[in-house]
């Protein structure tokens, strides 16, 4: 097969040996070479995956799977079958109880105990729920009142390399509450840190082991512990801890 190839040049490029190489490079096939196959840069066999469960998937059975069906059927929930009913498990729609009274006290047999709370229950038969947590807001007007550190205090945080913004808990126990009740401790509490006086605190009160817990960042804890003491009446010291290194300070 012939080709015909038509060469255009300026009129000062007349050397012919470099047209005719010029024209023999145009015309020359274009080099190709083999790409290689292609390979991902992961594993792509899907029975060795890189990732596996460490557990083996539940095998349900095909009575067990019919049994889920039945109890899975949406009918009555979604589509609001008549045979729905909605008061089966509520005790003030049992034809067997009484108005008045005798409800309430089947209602209190049914709910959840309360653990935290050991008190007597009022005669009314309904509970009262105390609060169990407080939680103070920053106030600005408090850093002119608050001292550094003492000095033993610094030592212990310099000792274990504690930051001063760590939390820190003071507890409060019926030994040093000076002839008062923990709750009325509490309550006198709750007042306090609604009112700003302890910065940085959130409290809580663990009926169950007869404590109350003062969570405050180790900065303010010496300023914390003084108001506690004058407005509480709090009487012999008290332990500061810090999690996961025990009882750093007592004051």
């Amino acid at each position: 097969s012939s080709m015909e190839v038509v060469l255009h040049y300026r009129p000062h490029e007349r050397d012919l040996i470099k047209l005719q190489k010029f024209a023999e490079a145009a015309v020359k096939e274009f080099p190709s070479r083999q790409l290689p196959r292609f390979a991902p840069w992961f594993p792509n066999d899907l029975h060795r995956l890189p990732l596996k469960p460490k557990k083996q998937a539940p095998v349900i059975t095909c009575e067990e799977a019919e049994e889920l069906k039945q109890l899975s059927t949406p009918s009555e929930y979604v589509t609001g079958s008549s045979d729905y009913d909605c008061t089966k498990n509520l005790l003030e729609f049992h034809s067997s109880l009484k108005r008045g009274p005798t409800l309430i006290q089947a209602e209190a047999v049914h709910r959840p105990i309360n653990l935290d709370y050991q008190g007597e229950q009022p005669p009314n038969g309904k509970q009262k729920l105390k609060r169990s947590w407080s939680v103070s807001l920053p106030s600005a007007k408090l850093k002119e009142k608050i001292r550094p550190l003492s000095q033993e205090l610094q030592n212990n945080l310099e000792r274990l390399k504690l930051h001063a913004f760590y939390r820190a808990k003071w507890t409060i126990e019926q030994s040093i509450c000076n002839n008062q009740n923990l709750e009325d401790i509490w309550i006198k509490l709750n007042r306090l840190i609604k009112q700003n006086e302890l910065p940085s605190c959130n409290a809580t009160i663990q009926r169950s082991v007869g404590q109350i817990w003062i969570f405050c960042d180790i900065l303010y804890c010496e300023y914390v512990r003084n108001i506690l003491r004058e407005k509480l009446s709090l009487t012999d010291k008290m332990n500061l801890f810090v999690h996961k290194y025990g009882v750093i300070f007592r004051l």
